[in-house]
């Protein structure tokens, strides 16, 4: 009997599979919701996956520096993002962050066009994702912080991580984990373990893990504008002893994930130095994440009496009830 999670079947008898509401919170195309999400976001993680495996970088800038184009053109200036990473015909994907907001927007598509002024994605698929990592981090309330100088302490004491991931067939995703320092992250003789937190179970992730263990992941230590990039090959375990070192609030993750042949590299991220997080500012911009998502659930094509009754019957404000008690009661 192995601790390793090697077939579809043993991670949902881990980690169990999502509720019909919640698959029902991705569609295939950029709403207006999306559309007004990227126009105040000032930073994103990008991945696109190449012949060579998975790769990560940054983007950012003043609000709006990602250009959305219909419903599912994004297009990224060469001159916003950190690495020219992405070719044409490469999955890609996207998360946005929102200065003072815990939920990100995920876009995922293929790299239609690219070039050296421009990046441009096809989106055909845009979600929110809850806000546990971002407030598991402390992300928005760090103060200014340079972090470690050395790789392997930079990766250690990172709080915040964007892991991009690829299905068999070359889809990207990248997936925000968070978690107090020491508690997200741990480099050892070349292996990044990687704590593995509740989440809403559509573990797209894990999947593409599954399939294709080739990773890329961008560190952050919220505060400073430097982060490291750390690659190598995934495994999901449920190794006690592995998961039991990752213990918060009397709590051990239901999984980790351990990357073999880790060797972080830090670099200084000038997305990160024009988008400005930190400090916090006081004003936020004015989003309602619960609107973003009742959007998106009005939007799902999945048919069905089940699938029409939740259109049918949801809310904001319930919406924003389940987001509060979900950060209340199941962080860990």
């Amino acid at each position: 009997m192995t601790d390793t999670i090697a077939t579809l079947d043993e991670l949902e008898a881990c980690v169990g599979t999502p509720a019909l509401g919640t698959r029902m919170k991705v569609i295939d195309r950029l709403d207006a919701g999306a559309v007004r999400w990227i126009a105040v976001a000032p930073v994103a993680f990008v991945g696109v996956v190449g012949a060579g495996g998975p790769a990560v970088t940054v983007a950012g800038g003043a609000p709006g520096f990602a250009l959305v184009g219909g419903e599912s053109r994004l297009t990224f200036k060469r001159a916003d993002m950190d690495e020219a990473i992405g070719a044409v015909g490469q999955g890609s994907s996207a998360l946005f962050l929102v200065p003072g907001t815990t939920e990100s927007l995920r876009v995922n598509g293929r790299v239609v066009a690219a070039d050296d002024e421009t990046l441009t994605i096809a989106a055909d698929e845009c979600f929110l994702h809850c806000g546990k990592a971002l407030i598991r981090s402390g992300f928005w309330a760090a103060p200014v912080d340079d972090g470690p100088g050395e790789a392997d302490a930079f990766v250690n004491a990172s709080r915040f991580l964007a892991l991009v991931t690829a299905d068999a067939e070359g889809h990207a995703d990248v997936s925000p984990k968070g978690d107090p320092a020491g508690s997200l992250v741990r480099l050892e003789e070349g292996v990044a373990t990687l704590a593995e937190r509740p989440g809403n179970k559509l573990a797209f992730g894990y999947r593409n893990m599954i399939a294709s263990p080739a990773v890329a992941a961008v560190a952050v230590v919220p505060g400073s504008t430097r982060v490291a990039i750390v690659t190598g090959k995934a495994r999901l375990t449920t190794d006690e002893a592995v998961r039991n070192a990752f213990v918060v609030e009397g709590r051990a993750p239901i999984l980790a994930t351990m990357i073999g042949e880790a060797a972080p590299v830090i670099r200084e991220s000038a997305a990160l130095k024009r988008a400005a997080l930190w400090p916090a500012k006081s004003e936020v911009a004015a989003i309602d994440p619960a609107a973003v998502l009742v959007g998106h659930v009005k939007l799902n094509k999945e048919r069905g009496l089940a699938a029409m009754a939740i259109r049918e019957g949801i809310s904001q404000s319930t919406v924003a009830k389940g987001l509060d008690a979900a950060y209340q009661h199941t962080l860990y």
